[in-house]
């Protein structure tokens, strides 16, 4: 394992005021302008700056001149990293102010970090702090160091060793990690401690997690913004989990017919809650609808109306006689505690309107009453609806690569967020750069149901000329949602992406394509290497079942990584079910982005088999000492192998999918995207 320490500055306060890979990102900046002429000085700034995200966008290079003339009066002066990143803070500064000033960011952490806001909010630290000594306070390992005093910052020195974040996904996703897989000595060497963030990022995009701008050395420093901005988004999961017809079929009582069940079905968790939220409102009599969780609920009165009607035995009359907001907001949670469901909020925080804080209490309500029916005809309704199995983890496995991807539009439901072709066009383009013609896509809200067809028959024509296998697929089937179609499509989209991930490594300058029989080659030659004597026929082998290839091909790329004390022999379900627990998790330690399940790997769904083999040998060839290390890995993907029988590009079951994780390589996946080669055929 790599031992990656991260970009470092020497000043504390400027080293705080960027995210690991925003350094990263300067940084090559920086050493790629010094390169060119073996100094950088205030002159050269203007061309520099005016090519790096962040300021390109908001101002010119005249307007950059001017700035950095305001602050260095000789621009023939030689600048070092540091004093680059300070000129760079300014000219944001001046950026923003351009702009009338930094826009309110969601606490739940999106596609970015901004560096100028690094505030924390208190009262979501003591809720957090609070809910983590709840869940968290008997676990074997974290009992010695819980409870946590919300009033210091214990919370973000106990997160840089990693093992109360990977222990904290396990409470919202039980079985996410294989704890196995976490270090949890006492004292943790950087190594040790690298591997559980990584661990702990990979698993996080796992479960729905955003961490585009979050690296292992921003956890390690145990930066408050970045460490409450995952463990937001790791209790949210957790509290939403049940908003949903599958765990909780009573939410079919909130709708009026079938059609209303398939848009309830798309609905993200936040807007199923509002949508249960305003029905029991109406049913009170309450005339105004919420749309939010921070201004509709600000003067109380919502929620007064809420527990009256989902308890009416604690009712108080004075709550809604009450004027002022700040006593009304007291009676609220006196209510909801006779309920056992004062969580999360305080009274200020209701008459401040925290969106984050009010989300949780309202959740924490709905999963202690629900005030939904147990014996209606609706609900046997929802139960007898069709449940693949399969399909469903397909949705699933697509869902989470997407959202991993970091475009614009956040997934909630893949077969529902496609059919207006907006989505598709967007992961198209991310993986393909500038492969749509944006000029002829209509974006959403789409009123006009052929502007929805227009989307998504340039999806298919994208996809045709990345040698998609489409014969006789039109963009119409998408719009009507053709689930077999659309997992076809998008099983194609990942694969293609793996490709040019791995093609981009090493055999790029040879103009090489890599082929599913390239991967497995390599896969089987990594293994013999080490003196074994197993090997996948193909990736739908049935040996592969038991676990033990891939903990072997696991081992032969970092050696130290398996335990195999912890391996059994993969006879029995509950055998294979440990290795296939323990594989997942030991290739996201490693550094591999991959959305898997258990049962993917003990059924040996082939195209998860072939994405898991593929992450793992994409993190092998990207690692530095690769070169040195292993001089035949670029012959093992020039040699011609016998083709293991697979279609690539057919509708087969699983699908999977890798990322550049921040922590492994300077370039991240975004770059290589950008800077790839035109799109090949397979």
């Amino acid at each position: 394992m790599s031992g990656f320490v991260g970009v470092l500055v020497s000043d504390p306060w400027l080293q705080s005021q960027f995210t690991q890979v925003e350094l990263r990102g300067l940084k090559s900046k920086f050493m790629s302008a010094r390169r060119e002429s073996g100094h950088v000085t205030v002159g050269d700034l203007p061309s520099i700056m005016g090519k790096v995200k962040g300021v390109s966008e908001l101002l010119t290079e005249e307007e950059i001149s001017t700035v950095l003339g305001e602050a260095y009066s000789d621009t023939s002066q030689d600048i070092d990293f540091e004093t680059f990143l300070r000129a760079y803070l300014n000219l944001q500064t001046r950026a923003h102010s351009k702009q009338g000033g930094p826009k309110n960011s969601s606490a739940f952490l999106k596609a970015a970090t901004t560096t100028l806001l690094h505030t924390i909010s208190e009262s979501e630290k003591s809720a957090y702090v609070a809910h983590i000594n709840s869940y968290l306070g008997e676990d074997p390992f974290l009992k010695n160091y819980l409870p946590l005093d919300p009033a210091t910052n214990d919370l973000f020195n106990l997160a840089k060793d990693g093992v109360l974040l990977c222990k904290l996904i396990n409470v919202a996703v039980p079985g996410t990690i294989d704890e196995r897989a976490i270090n949890t000595k006492l004292v943790l060497n950087p190594w040790e401690r690298n591997e559980n963030h990584t661990l702990c990022l990979n698993s996080a995009k796992a479960i729905g997690c955003t961490v585009v701008n979050i690296g292992t050395q921003d956890l390690v420093e145990g930066r408050p913004h970045l460490v409450l901005g995952l463990i937001s988004q790791i209790i949210k999961i957790q509290l939403l989990a049940d908003l949903n017809l599958k765990k909780t079929p009573q939410l079919v009582e909130l709708v009026d017919d079938s059609k209303d069940v398939e848009e309830l079905m798309s609905l993200a968790p936040e807007k199923v809650l509002l949508r249960w939220m305003n029905f029991h409102l109406k049913k009170a009599g309450y005339k105004k609808p919420i749309n939010n969780f921070s201004s509709d609920v600000k003067d109380g009165e919502a929620y007064a109306y809420l527990l009256n009607v989902l308890a009416p035995e604690h009712c108080s009359p004075s709550t809604l006689d009450t004027k002022n907001p700040t006593e009304r907001a007291k009676l609220i949670l006196d209510h909801a505690e006779r309920m056992n469901c004062k969580k999360y909020l305080t009274p200020k925080d209701i008459v401040e309107g925290s969106p984050n804080l009010n989300l949780a209490f309202v959740a924490h309500i709905f999963h202690h009453r629900n005030g939904l029916s147990v014996d209606s005809k609706k609900v046997s309704f929802a139960e007898m609806m069709p449940d693949d199995i399969q399909v469903s983890r397909d949705e699933r496995a697509f869902r989470l690569w997407i959202n991993s991807l970091g475009i614009a539009t956040y997934v909630n439901n893949v077969f529902e967020d496609v059919r207006n072709g907006w989505l598709l066009l967007e992961v198209l383009d991310k993986i393909s750069p500038g492969s749509v013609n944006w000029k002829h896509a209509s974006k959403p809200p789409i009123k006009m149901p052929f502007r929805k067809v227009e989307n998504c028959n340039q999806v298919i024509r994208v996809g045709k000329e990345l040698k998609f296998s489409l014969v006789n697929v039109a963009g119409n089937d998408i719009v009507q949602g053709n689930k077999k179609l659309i997992l076809a499509f998008l099983w194609q989209l990942m694969r293609f992406n793996i490709l040019q991930l791995l093609k981009n490594l090493r055999v790029h300058s040879r103009g090489k394509e890599v082929t599913d029989a390239d991967i497995l080659n390599w896969a089987n030659s990594k293994v013999r290497g080490t003196g074994r004597t197993s090997q996948m026929e193909s990736f739908k082998d049935k040996n592969l079942s038991n676990g033990l290839f891939f903990l072997e091909l696991l081992s032969s790329v970092e050696s130290r990584v398996v335990n195999w004390n912890l391996v059994t022999k993969g006879e029995s379900e509950d055998e294979k079910k440990l290795n296939a627990t323990y594989i997942i998790s030991v290739a996201r330690k490693l550094g591999c982005s991959i959305f898997l399940l258990p049962e993917d790997i003990m059924e040996v769904n082939q195209k998860m088999i072939l994405t898991l083999t593929a992450s793992i040998m994409y993190w092998s060839l990207q690692r530095p000492s690769e070169d040195s290390e292993q001089p035949s890995a670029e012959e093992t993907l020039s040699q011609k192998s016998p083709s293991d029988g697979e279609d690539g590009s057919s509708i087969t079951d699983g699908v999977s999918q890798l990322t550049v994780d921040d922590t492994a390589s300077e370039t991240s996946q975004a770059d290589i995207l950008e800077n790839g080669n035109s799109p090949s055929s397979e």
